[in-house]
């Protein structure tokens, strides 16, 4: 949701799951921005283990549209490089039956439309405005390195599409509160590198710098 030069957008979130996320963008003028986004997870089970690890950088165009210059438009394209561990145990989750370790290489095309102070929730007397988005993201993942139990394994790709959608409650004029849904389709048929399930995250959301943010008083709640 950048709209000007110099603003500075970071985002952290979990999921319900347990995995943590981290992203952040910067416009280095009024229509281009420059990305950095990772995610951490370790998810132990008594029979499955697995742990993801994921950083990758891009970066974009974005433009304000509409008479109120209040929804926003973004085009970024960018890269990453990640690793994940899977591990399958017995029943009684002391002796592992498979390790399976990957590497991966990943590139991406991401669109993103938001609109600013919509609408607003009224909530213990302050009015706290609402702003709602989507983004629609295709990337195509390719293993690097792909082992089970040590021994090296075919490599595979895959392409997939992610829809996200969010919804932002401004608790001050520079932090956020942020609810994501999202899904995720893999779109060819492959054994090992298939999609993952949806995703449910609430998370904060700083935005800094840029004339909107320095000169709009719309985004503090009101008494």
């Amino acid at each position: 949701m950048l709209s000007s030069k110099n603003e500075l957008h970071a985002a952290a979130h979990i999921s319900l799951k347990g995995n943590t996320s981290f992203n952040s963008a910067y416009a280095v003028s009024d229509h281009f921005a420059i990305l950095l986004n990772g995610s951490i997870m370790n998810n132990d089970k008594n029979r499955k283990d697995f742990s993801h690890n994921l950083l990758e950088t891009g970066a974009g165009y974005f433009t304000t549209l509409g008479p109120d210059k209040n929804r926003i438009l973004e085009i970024y394209g960018g890269f990453g490089k990640g690793n994940s561990e899977r591990i399958y145990k017995q029943d009684s989750g002391t002796l592992i039956e498979e390790r399976q370790e990957t590497s991966f290489g990943k590139t991406f095309l991401q669109v993103n439309y938001s609109s600013k102070r919509m609408k607003t929730l009224n909530l213990f007397g302050a009015r706290f405005p609402l702003n709602y988005g989507t983004a629609l993201r295709i990337s195509h993942v390719k293993m690097n390195k792909f082992t089970i139990n040590d021994l090296a394994q075919v490599k595979e790709d895959n392409i997939f599409v992610e829809p996200v959608f969010f919804t932002r409650m401004a608790i001050s004029r520079t932090v956020q509160l942020q609810y994501t849904s999202g899904s995720n389709f893999g779109l060819k048929n492959r054994k090992f590198l298939t999609a993952g399930s949806s995703v449910l995250s609430v998370g904060l959301v700083i935005n800094v710098g840029g004339k909107n943010n320095a000169s709009t008083p719309a985004n503090t709640p009101i008494p």
